[in-house]
């Protein structure tokens, strides 16, 4: 069962592989295997954890928690969608589902994206201790922190478009064009990364496990 299993794999990451050449039914059958697997897998998992292990368990317990039966309801009237004539009742629920979304993401985005990021940015290169300024960053830090405080703040200079960038506040503007570029580009190699990871993952599965040729 091992064998067939690294077969199959192999079979399927060559699939997948092959769209590199051009689409092909190949691909297609693996596509459409990998999309099949995971909407059933999320399917179960789902019903599982939120049917039966949240709503049920939670409804028949010895101290139910009934508001669960609202998001029930809201449930089965999304289900509705399903059932033409009284289709349009679906978009209530999707309409509280939405807005409870978006939210709960706005303060939660705000707190990881705005917040954090202000708090790290401000960060301190001295601190006062009994009185007298002592230094208590090594030199590593306080260079980071110049160039956070910098970047951050020639970065806001470029995109303040009420004076025209020339001379000084004009190399400011410049400067935070290379800070964001490079912001980007490091954003981008990180993708690129983990997509490479992936890969690497897949090739040492088929010189390793299946080909044998590495160990």
């Amino acid at each position: 069962m091992d064998t067939f299993g690294i077969w199959v794999a192999a079979f399927l990451t060559l699939g997948i592989i092959s769209f590199l050449y051009r689409d092909n039914p190949w691909y297609k059958v693996c596509e459409s295997i990998f999309v099949g697997i995971s909407a059933g897998y999320w399917f179960v998992t789902l019903f599982y954890d939120n049917i039966l292990g949240l709503f049920w368990r939670g409804v028949t317990s010895p101290d139910p928690h009934y508001m669960l039966l609202v998001g029930a309801v809201l449930g089965f009237m999304m289900l509705l969608r399903l059932v033409p004539p009284i289709g349009w009742i679906s978009r209530w629920p999707l309409a509280f589902v939405v807005g409870a979304t978006a939210g709960l993401y706005i303060i939660n985005y705000f707190s990881s994206n705005v917040m954090l990021q202000v708090q790290s940015t401000l960060a301190p290169l001295f601190s006062t201790k009994f009185g007298q300024p002592i230094f208590e960053a090594s030199l590593y830090d306080t260079i980071g922190n110049l160039v956070i405080a910098g970047g951050t703040f020639t970065g806001l200079v470029y995109f303040f478009f009420s004076k025209e960038h020339k001379g000084v506040f004009g190399g400011a503007a410049r400067i935070g064009i290379w800070t964001i570029m490079i912001t980007f580009g490091a954003s981008f190699g990180y993708t690129v990364m983990s997509r490479m990871s992936l890969l690497i993952g897949r090739m040492e599965f088929i010189f390793g496990d299946w080909l044998r040729l590495i160990r």
